[in-house]
């Protein structure tokens, strides 16, 4: 195949493009395909991703999507005898709430019809409940267990702060390794005819067949397609304009820290914890003085949203963890090497010491082996990916994919290369495209959610 003229151009390396590529050559056998992106497969977005999936969503047509593509990542492991890592611990959301009536809604919603079969209510001194004792995806069970009470909640969490009342399991969740998953699709493309070019996308124009200008290697070449698949993640934006088209999303830039746990804070066989409490973080007298007199950092001062993320890294036998904390909610200019705020690893070690005390040990001695790290969660208004036809016709999308494109990635390659070849789709998959700006009824619904599921 000439690398200049192809069936299917897609744009971008990340996991999107590669599922896209992946679910076009394997699935429907498309072998003209080409994949293009400035820098190598896997090293932008994807590379600072956290690896989390979970099935459960404030709303049941992104419940039916992450189900699917855990549905996908499941095939992929059984098929590999689990080359991605994939562990099935859960996602513990826990609040000091009581009576967290909103978020218990929310937690029926997700699950619509099958709510009543999948959640599990857990009182007092009940022994029904079973912890995650073991990572096995295989074993692990489906739905919700719900724990209510401190003292409950302390019995299989004793790490835990003392005051958390209400802890909600999700079962079907856990985490892969993105970069293996990658390296699978890669591998199995390849002898299918699907070629990578590290190329920087410049300009497109159309006349009978797009006309893609990219620089590759100082050199400004001209690629041929019949279609595009725009799967340039926090850039996706920037390529739909070079054909005239405004894509409703923006980029925020999300931080993380990964470091060795020696101290053993926390357990290497605890869930995925989301601590959902806002909070005010507890500084010194000297430290808020400081913070008071910078404007950039002024706003630590003031009560903080919650979600603060903290969980093991590693395996059983493992001794890293990462936290992190998607509080940042300003939309931003794409880069490829983003600018990180370097008080984001004492800022995200406060926040989570409130939900496990244990970690305070590392306040102000964090291990100089750690990592921090971040990447532009590219993402609509209401949460949603884009994923499907573009507007400008041979266009097509597997975009905004926020902070979700682990666990999203291969429903979204597999709906937008059925989008492409005109394959049926299932039920759930409309609404995820551009079309859904047409429904008023669902905007005016998304509109005045209380949670778009950004965790």
């Amino acid at each position: 195949m000439k690398t200049n003229d192809v069936e299917i151009l897609v744009i971008g390396a990340g996991m999107a493009g590669l599922a896209t590529a992946y679910y076009l050559a394997v699935e429907h056998k498309r072998s003209r395909l080409l994949i293009v992106d400035e820098g190598q497969p896997m090293a932008l977005t994807s590379a600072q991703s956290g690896e989390n999936y979970r099935n459960w969503w404030p709303h049941p047509t992104m419940a039916a999507f992450t189900d699917h593509s855990t549905d996908l990542m499941e095939d992929i492991a059984r098929r590999t005898d689990n080359r991605i890592h994939m562990t099935r611990r859960g996602y513990l959301l826990v609040t000091r709430d009581d009576s967290p009536d909103e978020l218990l809604r929310q937690l029926h919603a997700g699950y619509g019809a099958a709510a009543s079969k999948l959640i599990r209510q857990h009182e007092g001194t009940s022994q029904t409940y079973s912890p995650p004792l073991s990572a096995d995806w295989q074993t692990a069970p489906d739905g919700v267990d719900v724990l209510r009470g401190c003292d409950l909640i302390q019995r299989y969490y004793p790490a835990f702060d003392k005051e958390v009342a209400t802890a909600l399991h999700i079962r079907r969740a856990g985490d892969i390794s993105g970069q293996q998953l990658g390296q699978y699709m890669l591998e199995t493309m390849r002898p299918l005819g699907v070629q990578f070019q590290q190329a920087r996308v410049v300009g497109i124009a159309k006349a009978d067949r797009f006309q893609v200008d990219v620089v590759a290697d100082g050199e400004r070449q001209t690629l041929k397609a019949d279609i595009i698949v725009n799967a340039a993640g926090p850039f996706a934006a920037h390529i739909s304009a070079m054909h005239g088209e405004k894509l409703p999303m923006h980029n925020v830039l999300q931080q993380k820290i990964a470091f060795v746990d020696r101290h053993r804070a926390v357990d290497r066989k605890m869930p995925f914890a989301i601590d959902l409490d806002g909070q005010t973080l507890d500084w010194s007298p000297e430290e808020r003085e400081a913070l008071a007199a910078d404007p950039d950092l002024a706003r630590l001062l003031e009560p903080m949203p919650g979600s603060i993320h903290c969980r093991p890294d590693g395996g059983d036998h493992g001794q890293w963890i990462k936290l992190g904390w998607a509080f940042n909610s300003e939309p931003s200019e794409p880069t490829r090497e983003p600018e990180l705020n370097p008080y984001f690893p004492e800022i995200v070690l406060r926040a989570a010491s409130r939900l496990q005390p244990a970690l305070g040990q590392y306040l102000g001695a964090l291990p100089r082996d750690r990592v921090h790290y971040g990447g532009f969660y590219p993402m609509t208004k209401e949460n949603w990916p884009l994923i499907g036809a573009a507007k400008t016709a041979g266009v097509f999308l597997t975009a905004a994919l926020s902070g979700y494109g682990t666990m999203s990635a291969c429903a979204a390659g597999d709906l937008c290369a059925r989008a492409v070849v005109g394959a049926p789709t299932p039920a759930f998959a409309g609404v995820l495209s551009l079309a859904r700006y047409e429904n008023k009824a669902l905007m005016d619904e998304l509109e005045s959610a209380e949670s778009r599921g950004l965790l």
